[in-house]
């Protein structure tokens, strides 16, 4: 905690060039020169939290889906046949929308095809975490968004969500239920940025020592405009600039050289393009942040949910979708990123696991 702290500060972690050469070091160490590539999934956007950042609130008026399970499979299909054999399965936290049972039947659907699965959903108990593990799907992803207490009371105002201990023990609860890979991060835009990458630290240095057997990854998103809020500005007092975003991942992979870094569509493609070299080692592309982003998959199904209720559309235009949950930056294809990785001499990951593996002689 100490070095990270030294390391952040401009005037004691030495110049940012310096520490972009020690990380593309220590990135090449361990990592090679590859660069593993994934796409989120979204299923539903369904949700019965209120947090003031998102798009996918409870109390928003946005055009509201949940894929059915053939309609999972045929997202999914377009992605295989982009080459995606990594899949982020992402939904909003809605027990009656996305019930019980629901995941176990996308991943049962999916997992023939798409060796590497994980979820990015509402939080859970440890043995509903084994059931989700049993069906196939073998990583995690959760951020607590903030890590200070009262921002994190502020900004959630309805939901399982207001809970802030139980969403900072699903690392752990997720371990306990047998997943291979658990990633975390933080929200930056929400809170002092370097509080967050303090307590962002301490959280993955206690990971490392609690829940050792699984691979962890880290991710550093900042805030996108989002449905509510498209004329989303940062607040200058928490903004994360460019340059502190760069400093971070170096100061990272330095203290953490074997942990996986996630660099998303949020950040633009100048700026993903510099940190492919630099630390990051897993990145998506051509994202999309809405069910049915993909293929259209959903769109005849929209609907309104207020107070709990689905609320059907007075008039369908034909031609809507649905509701985003933010804006993406880096907006170029998926064939697009494979050539900028190949141009930059970085081998594009598509497939870095099978159940085979797990088979025995």
């Amino acid at each position: 905690m100490r070095r990270c702290a030294r390391l952040l500060d401009e005037r004691t972690g030495g110049s940012l060039e310096a520490l972009a050469r020690q990380s593309q070091q220590a990135t090449r160490r361990h990592f090679g020169r590859t660069m593993r590539l994934f796409a989120p999934l979204y299923l539903s956007n369904e949700c019965v939290n209120n947090c003031s950042y998102c798009g996918f609130s409870r109390d928003a008026k946005i055009l509201r889906t949940t894929l059915s399970v053939g309609q999972v499979e045929r997202e999914a299909r377009h992605l295989h046949g982009l080459g995606f054999r990594n899949l982020l399965l992402v939904a909003g936290e809605h027990p009656k929308f996305v019930s019980d049972g629901y995941l176990q039947s996308c991943i049962d659907a999916l997992k023939s095809l798409i060796p590497t699965l994980a979820i990015e959903v509402g939080p859970m108990e440890d043995d509903q975490y084994a059931e989700i593990v049993a069906h196939g799907a073998e990583g995690l992803v959760v951020y607590q968004e903030t890590y200070d207490r009262e921002i994190y009371q502020t900004l959630h105002t309805a939901g399982p969500k207001k809970n802030f201990d139980w969403r900072l023990d699903c690392p752990e609860r997720a371990y306990a239920g047998g997943f291979r890979r658990i990633g975390i991060g933080a929200l930056f835009g929400l809170a002092d940025w370097k509080h967050e990458a303090l307590a962002l630290c301490a959280h993955l240095e206690y990971l490392l020592k609690h829940c050792w057997k699984s691979q962890l990854t880290v991710a550093f998103p900042r805030m996108r405009p989002y449905a509510g809020n498209y004329e989303y500005a940062p607040d200058p007092a928490l903004l994360l600039a460019d340059r502190s975003l760069v400093r971070l991942i170096a100061v990272f992979r330095m203290l953490f050289p074997q942990v996986g870094i996630v660099l998303s569509t949020r950040e633009p493609a100048h700026l993903r393009d510099a940190l492919a070299t630099l630390g990051v080692t897993h990145m998506s592309a051509g994202a999309r942040t809405e069910p049915g982003g993909y293929t259209g998959a959903g769109s005849e199904d929209l609907h309104l949910t207020i107070k709990g209720r689905r609320v059907e559309l007075e008039q369908k235009s034909g031609c809507e979708k649905a509701t985003e949950q933010f804006r993406i930056h880096d907006t170029r294809s998926v064939a697009e990123i494979a050539d900028m990785l190949r141009g930059q001499r970085l081998d594009p990951v598509w497939k870095d696991w099978d159940e085979a593996l797990l088979a025995t002689c």
